[in-house]
């Protein structure tokens, strides 16, 4: 009989207990490392499922796509006023890039998806207002603790750090936000919705917010680690007709190019077809 090397089994299996020992996160991957990508479709009205490809239910930082529940806040909560109120100069201790070191309004916010000022409206809530809303808005896991030890809950949870969620649950939030269902004002709906950019598709009228991140810059993914990851979000209305999106592409490696913009392009290009398919 041949023997069987158990060597590499023992290996892991020692591993994975000293992970658990010294109290590293173990991620369950529920899809091989080439697969981790979703497109998913829904009737915003009725939720009826009309697309649905991909690993849909596995959860992941937000990024900036945690723009749009951050509107909602921030309109309910007062510190946003309308598209153009408030408008904050930038400051030198924000330390963003080049191109975010500018005046910026609540609508250049979204469309240029500038983080310092999402932070700026983060510190005027604190942390007791910040996570209330998040655990109302019942979003994705609702954990707001940040990177353990770092103290940044309040300005990074949602980037690529505690603060996680599925497709299944962005596209689900999005049917609450277009029906007006969300624990908010209805002018924060309303200012939301105004804000967020608009693109057309195939006679679709498109708004959604990207999201572009990388796995693994400040917690451990596992095997994801250090892949780029990307989102676009949203809804699309035709004539009678309104849906829900979600697009996650996360690629085999890292990437310098943002997933984000890349994956609103194809969902762009594809949403025609996808959508005729349900019918």
């Amino acid at each position: 009989m041949r023997q069987i090397d158990r060597r590499p089994f023992v290996f892991a299996v020692v591993i994975y207990l000293l992970a658990w020992f010294l109290g590293f996160p173990i991620r369950a991957q529920s899809a091989p490392l080439g697969e981790v990508e979703c497109t998913l479709i829904l009737d915003a009205a009725s939720g009826e499922t009309l697309y649905r490809d991909g690993v849909c239910d596995q959860r992941f930082s937000p990024a900036s796509t945690f723009k749009v529940p951050l509107a909602l806040i921030g309109y309910d909560s007062g510190i946003l006023s309308d598209e153009h109120t408030p408008a904050w100069d930038y400051k030198p201790e924000f330390k963003a890039v080049k191109r975010d070191q500018k005046t910026v309004d609540p609508t250049i916010w979204e469309k240029d998806s500038v983080l310092w000022f999402s932070q700026e409206i983060t510190r005027r809530l604190g942390n007791e207002r910040f996570a209330g809303y998040v655990s109302k808005f019942d979003y994705g896991n609702t954990d707001v603790a940040g990177n353990a030890g770092k103290n940044d809950g309040l300005t990074r949870s949602w980037v690529n750090s505690s603060l996680e969620i599925s497709p299944v649950e962005q596209v689900n939030f999005m049917r609450r936000l277009l029906a007006g269902e969300l624990p908010v004002s209805a002018k924060a709906h309303a200012m939301t919705k105004a804000i967020l950019p608009t693109f057309r598709s195939g006679g679709w009228t498109v708004q959604g917010k990207t999201g572009t991140t990388r796995l693994g810059e400040s917690a451990d993914k596992g095997p994801l680690g250090w892949r780029s990851l990307g989102w676009f979000v949203g809804w699309a209305n035709k004539d009678a007709r309104s849906i829900v999106f979600a697009r996650l592409v996360i690629d085999t490696k890292r990437s310098d190019t943002p997933k984000g913009p890349q994956a609103r392009t194809m969902f762009l290009k594809e949403l025609p077809n996808l959508v005729d398919r349900s019918k």
